[in-house]
Order: structure tokens, then C-alpha cells, then sequence
């Protein structure tokens, strides 16, 4: 049995693996013919990524024999790889000069899973200081409103000489410990009534105090920072966590509540806010100017129809920063809405497996950070998507794991490596805690 799962286990690797390596050999004899005067389609040519697709190759090779010996899951890892093929021949693609970059992010971000599985029992204990977590997310969050740079219309990015980092990406980390800890040890007090308001039971307002602080800081970040993604997420994952610790649908009334009011300030303080609304109602009135990416991402939608244009036939060029924010726009038009839906299935795939090993945890912190991470992952994707297709206002947060970007695919492995380290099966925990004993 145990041999037949190893088997499985390789299999399942070596599928996202052949992707990468096909899709690259697709772009380098659609390369070939125009030699060195290919411009920037030189990369392809020159060869300068394949060090780091060895380096990639021998750190998967080596995690994935660590999950195998170890007992952990080993689905999670296939998937995320497909994800990031994908992503990778598609920057490859529209971005042959960032190839190597976000292949040198891969390395990095598999170094960094392999960490998070190796010290797992020392970054739980984290989970012990709830209010901690809680101030330093605030402090990361705060850091872009005091020195942060706008890139992309969004105030969300710390710059260091050649290296920029969005401080968001590794806060809602730490939001995910900190509402996984609060929840936990609060969760029987915050379904005590403490008022009723016809059909709603309002709980002590000191407990929901900091729920209610992490509201107002999604609700800052757009404003302050115009981060409209981040702080749908933030809002998101602090609702949808509540929700599941505590079964109550009042927080669900209450959060639709807040964030509808300020939504409603917001756009009569703030010019940007309506801009940024304006255009999602009706982008035909600016088409060459504020609304020109949603509507090329439109044209892209339409274009690829259900097979596609084919890989490398596609112009989704005309989008500007296709590939960050746009990225799914390009797969929908090259790879149609088959390739599309494919994309999806691989975060709603993820998010199932998520689930199902947040219900095998015994720990209800540990069941809430599980679920936390499956839901962080599926919603930031839903988020993208729904931007991209027009359905939710513009909001620039990256698809993870495969949009370009260096700080996206290293918190995305870090939540991976932690929803790895809960997958442990019991049976190998307690034979290794029996070994040290």
C-alpha cells in the first residue's frame, strides 16, 4: 500500500513538471526561426532559466520525498506546481526577460516551504501569543501608510533599491494566526448574547472589539492605500474564520453592515473610490483611459471563446501588466475557457483538500488555521478572477502562484508548507513522538 502511494505521489509531480518543460520547449522553437534578432525572445534562446529549473527540479524532488517518507499529504504540492507551470510558461511568454526572475522566486519559495515543514512545532507555538500576532499584522499593514511607494495606483509597496515587497502578503499571514488563536479561545464567549436587536444577538462588545478593529483596517487600506484587493481579502478571511468558529450569522449581518456604510462614505469623501466604482458599473464610458484593462481583459475573455487562440497565438499584449493583475485574462484567451475552468478547478481542488484536513485535526486551533489557509487561497483566486471578468470592482492583488511576483509566491508556499505541517497523518506523529521517547 504504502509503495502504490509513493507511486501516486510521483506521478502526481511529474505531470505539473512536464507541463513546464513542454510549454518552454513550445516557446523556444516558436523562438528559433528568428535567431538572435528575436529581441527580447532572446532569453528563450540564451538558456539563462535553466540552472534555476534544475535547482527547482532537485528542491521539489527532495520536498516531495520528505512528504513521502514523513506522511504527510501529498496532493497539496502537485496541484500548487500545476498552478505554478502555468504560471511560469505564461511569463515566459508575455514576459521572457522575468522568466528567470520568478524562477529564482520558486527556488526561494520551495526553501521556504521546506523550512516551514522542518520548524512547524517551534512556528505553532505563535499560536500562544494571539495578541502579539494581532499588533504586528497591524504594525505590517501600517507600514506602506507611513513609507510606502504606489506602484500600479496602489500605495502597498515597500521598496528596497532593486527589491519591492507588499508588506499584505505575509499580514494576512499573521492575521491567519491571530484569528485562528482569538477564535479558538474565545469562540464559546463570543456566541453569548449579551443584547437582542430584533432577529440579531449582539455578543459583549469587548470580545468583538478586535473583529471589529480588523474591519476598519480593510476599510483603511482601501481608502489610504487604494488597496481594494487586500482589503477584500482581509475582510473576507476575518468574516468567513468568525463564521466558522462560531456558527453565527449576526457577524455576517454586522460585517455586511460596516463595510456597506463605509463603503457608502467612502464614495462620497473619496475621488478615487469613485473612479475606481464608476468604472466597474460601466467601463465603456472611459475605454481608452481609466477602464482600458478591464476592457482589453474583456476583449481577451471573448476572443479565446471555448478552445482558445492556442498557446503563443494569442494577443493579450494589449493588456497592459498582463502579467501580474491579468494574468488569467491571457490563459482565458490562449487556452479558452476550457484552460480557464481547468484553473479553477485546480483552487476549488485545493481548498476541498484544505478542508478535509482542517475536520482530521484535533486541535480547534489547528482545524481553524487549516481551514483558514484552504479559504485564504480560494478566495484571493475568486477575488482576482472576479476583478479580471468584471464581476467585482478592479482590485490588483496577484492570482496566486501564477501571476509574477516575488513576495505573492513565497507567502503562498509559506501557506503551503503550513497546511503540509497539519496534514501530518496521527499514526506518524505518535510514532515519532514514541521514537524520542
Amino acid at each position: 500500500m504504502r509503495t502504490e502511494t509513493a507511486g501516486a505521489g510521483w506521478g502526481l509531480l511529474l505531470a505539473p513538471l512536464g507541463l513546464l518543460v513542454m510549454g518552454l520547449m513550445v516557446l523556444w522553437l516558436k523562438a528559433h526561426p528568428q535567431g538572435v534578432q528575436a529581441g527580447a525572445q532572446s532569453v528563450l534562446l540564451g538558456m539563462d532559466y535553466l540552472p534555476y529549473i534544475l535547482l527547482a527540479f532537485a528542491e521539489l524532488i527532495a520536498l516531495q520525498a520528505m512528504l513521502l517518507r514523513k506522511r504527510y499529504d501529498t496532493a497539496l504540492l502537485p496541484l500548487v506546481m500545476l498552478l505554478v507551470s502555468l504560471g511560469l510558461i505564461e511569463i515566459a511568454r508575455l514576459k521572457p526577460e522575468l522568466c528567470a526572475a520568478q524562477l529564482r522566486w520558486l527556488c526561494i519559495s520551495l526553501l521556504t516551504a521546506f523550512i516551514v515543514l522542518l520548524f512547524w512545532a517551534r512556528i505553532k507555538q505563535l499560536l500562544a501569543y494571539q495578541y502579539l500576532l494581532g499588533i504586528a499584522c497591524v504594525l505590517i499593514l501600517g507600514l506602506p501608510m507611513l513609507f510606502g511607494t504606489e506602484i500600479g495606483g496602489s500605495r502597498n509597496w515597500l521598496v528596497f533599491g532593486p527589491f519591492s515587497v507588499q508588506p499584505s502578503e505575509f499580514g494576512k499571514i499573521l492575521l491567519l494566526f491571530f484569528l485562528a488563536a482569538y477564535l479558538s479561545d474565545h469562540r464559546r464567549v463570543l456566541t453569548l448574547p449579551a443584547r437582542s436587536i430584533g432577529p440579531l444577538v449582539l455578543p459583549p462588545l469587548r470580545f468583538i472589539a478586535p473583529l471589529i478593529c480588523i474591519w476598519g483596517a480593510a476599510v483603511l487600506m482601501f481608502v489610504v492605500e487604494r488597496d481594494l484587493g487586500s482589503a477584500l481579502l482581509f475582510f473576507g478571511m476575518a468574516v468567513l474564520m468568525t463564521y466558522m468558529a462560531t456558527g453565527s450569522k449576526t457577524y455576517v449581518f454586522l460585517a455586511l453592515a460596516f463595510i456597506g456604510v463605509a463603503a457608502a462614505l467612502s464614495y462620497m469623501a473619496f475621488g478615487h473610490v469613485r473612479v475606481r466604482f464608476d468604472i466597474w458599473l460601466d467601463p465603456w464610458q472611459d475605454p481608452n483611459g481609466m477602464a482600458y484593462q478591464v476592457v482589453q481583459s474583456l476583449f481577451a475573455f471573448g476572443t479565446g471563446g471555448i478552445w482558445g487562440t492556442g498557446f503563443g497565438f494569442g494577443h493579450p499584449g494589449f493588456i497592459p501588466e498582463v502579467h501580474t493583475d491579468f494574468i488569467y485574462a491571457a490563459i482565458a484567451e490562449e487556452w479558452g475557457l476550457v484552460g480557464s475552468l481547468s484553473v479553477l478547478l485546480c483552487y476549488v481542488l485545493l481548498a476541498w483538500r484544505g478542508v478535509r484536513l482542517a475536520l482530521a485535526c484535533r486541535e480547534v486551533r489547528e482545524a481553524l488555521l487549516a481551514a483558514g489557509v484552504a479559504l485564504l487561497l480560494l478566495l484571493q483566486a475568486f477575488i482576482i478572477i472576479a476583478g479580471v471578468t468584471k464581476f467585482l470592482p478592479l482590485t490588483g492583488i496577484t492570482l496566486p502562484f501564477v501571476s509574477y511576483g516575488g513576495s505573492s509566491m513565497v507567502a503562498g508556499f509559506i501557506e503551503i508548507g503550513i497546511l503540509l505541517s497539519l496534514s501530518r497523518q496521527p499514526q506518524a506523529r505518535a510514532k515519532e513522538r514514541d521514537a524520542h521517547a
